[in-house]
C-alpha cells in the first residue's frame, strides 16, 4: 500500500500557511487515500465470505464468520461517516478561520458593592468617676503691716477716802474675820486718748506654689457590649453542588438521556433532588447562574445541555461539530418556586459515553443571586 506524504516544512509555516496546508490536505484527499485501503480490507473480508477470493482454499465461511464480518462492515460503514462529517466541518472551520487575531477587548467595569451591613449596637453604659486628688499646698502668707503708734495715757480717777482702822482684838484664838470694809467709790474714768494713724499696709507675700496633683481615678468597667445587629439578606444561602465521579457508562439517546449526579451532592435546604438523583427541584424564587461540566474518556460527537422545568435549554447547548471529551456551559435565569434542573447528554446517532472515574465526570452548580 501507498502511504500519504508531506512536504518539509521549511521556513516554519504562518497562520495563513497553517490554514491553506489543511485545506490542501482535505482538497487532495490525503485522508481518503488511507481510509481507502480500510474499505478495500473491509471488501476482502466481504470476498472471503462470499468465496470469490481466488486461490483461497479452506472451505466456505461459517455463520460466525458471516456475522463477524456484517458487524465489521457496520461500525466501518459509522466510522465512514463519521469522517466525512469530521473532514467537512474541518473544511469550514479553516475557511472561516481568521488569517490574524483581533486585539482583545477591554475589560468591563467592575459592578457595585453590596450594601448589607448589620444595625449598630448600642453603647454600653459609662464607667464610674475615680475618687477626687488629695488638695493642693496653701500659699504662704504675705507680711503683717506696721501697728499704728499707741495714744495717750488718760488721767487717773481721783482715790475714795480711807475708811477707819478697826481696834485690835486680844490676842488668842483667831477670831471670825470681819466683814469687808466697804469699797470706796470707783472714780470716773478719764477720756479716750485720740485714736493713732493707721499703719501703711504691708507688701502682699509671695503667692504659694501650685499644690501637687492628685492622682488618676481607676478606670471605670466597661460597658456591656451591645447585641449584634440583625445580618442583612443573604441570596446565596440558596446553593447546591451534585457531581459524579463513579465513571459510569451512558447509554445517550437520540432525545437525550438524563445524567445521574449521586457521588458528591451539597445543597441547601431549599433544594432537593428525586431518587434518580436525575432532576433537582428549586422551592426559592429568584434569578440564579447555573453551570456544568462533564468529561469523558474518549472524544464523542455528542451534545449536552440543561433542562429547565422539561424544557431543552438553548442558551446551554453545546453541539459541537467535531468530536470532544470536554462540554462546559454557564448561564443566567429567572426561576419560580417549584422550578427543576437536569443535566442531559444527546447524539445524532445512538451512542454510548463512559465519564472518567476518580474525578469530576460531570457535575452541575446551581447559586442563586438575587
Amino acid at each position: 500500500m501507498s502511504q500519504a506524504s508531506f512536504p518539509v516544512i521549511s521556513p516554519p509555516l504562518t497562520r495563513g500557511d497553517a490554514i491553506n496546508q489543511i485545506l490542501a490536505s482535505i482538497a487532495i484527499a490525503l485522508e481518503e487515500l488511507g481510509f481507502s485501503h480500510i474499505l478495500n480490507a473491509e471488501g476482502e473480508k466481504l470476498q472471503f465470505v462470499l468465496g470469490t477470493i481466488p486461490g483461497l482454499s479452506g472451505g466456505a465461511a461459517t455463520n460466525d464468520d458471516v456475522i463477524d464480518a456484517n458487524e465489521s462492515v457496520q461500525e466501518m460503514l459509522n466510522s465512514a461517516l463519521e469522517n466525512q462529517l469530521m473532514l467537512n466541518s474541518k473544511m469550514a472551520l479553516a475557511l472561516n478561520a481568521p488569517v490574524s487575531i483581533g486585539v482583545t477587548g477591554p475589560i468591563g467595569p467592575t459592578g457595585p458593592t453590596g450594601s448589607f451591613t448589620g444595625a449598630t449596637g448600642p453603647t454600653g453604659a459609662t464607667g464610674a468617676t475615680g475618687p477626687d486628688g488629695p488638695a493642693g499646698l496653701t500659699g504662704a502668707l504675705g507680711a503683717a503691716g506696721v501697728l499704728g503708734a499707741t495714744g495717750p495715757v488718760g488721767d487717773a480717777g481721783i482715790t475714795g477716802d480711807t475708811g477707819p482702822t478697826g481696834a485690835t482684838g486680844a490676842t488668842g484664838a483667831t477670831g471670825a474675820t470681819g466683814p469687808a470694809g466697804v469699797a470706796g467709790v470707783l472714780g470716773a474714768t478719764g477720756p479716750a486718748g485720740p485714736i493713732g494713724t493707721t499703719g501703711a499696709t504691708g507688701t502682699t507675700g509671695p503667692g504659694g506654689t501650685a499644690g501637687v496633683t492628685g492622682t488618676a481615678g481607676a478606670v471605670g468597667a466597661t460597658g456591656a457590649t451591645g447585641a449584634t445587629g440583625a445580618s442583612g439578606p443573604n441570596p446565596t444561602a440558596t446553593a447546591g453542588f451534585a457531581a459524579n465521579t463513579s465513571g459510569p457508562t451512558i447509554t445517550v439517546l437520540i432525545a437525550g438521556t438524563l445524567i445521574p449526579l449521586p457521588s458528591t451532592q451539597v445543597l441547601s435546604a431549599d433544594i432537593t433532588a428525586n431518587g434518580a438523583n436525575t432532576v433537582f427541584t428549586v422551592n426559592t424564587f429568584g434569578r440564579y447562574r447555573i453551570s456544568y461540566h462533564i468529561n469523558t474518556t474518549l472524544a464523542l460527537l455528542m451534545g449536552s445541555r440543561l433542562v429547565i422545568n422539561g424544557s431543552n435549554n438553548t442558551a446551554s447547548t453545546i453541539n459541537p461539530v467535531l468530536t470532544t471529551s470536554s462540554y462546559y456551559a454557564e448561564i443566567e435565569i429567572d426561576l419560580a418556586v417549584g422550578a427543576t434542573i437536569s443535566l442531559q447528554m444527546f447524539a445524532t446517532l445512538l451512542g454510548v459515553a463512559t465519564l472518567i472515574s476518580g474525578g469530576v465526570g460531570a457535575s452541575l452548580m446551581i447559586i442563586r443571586l438575587s
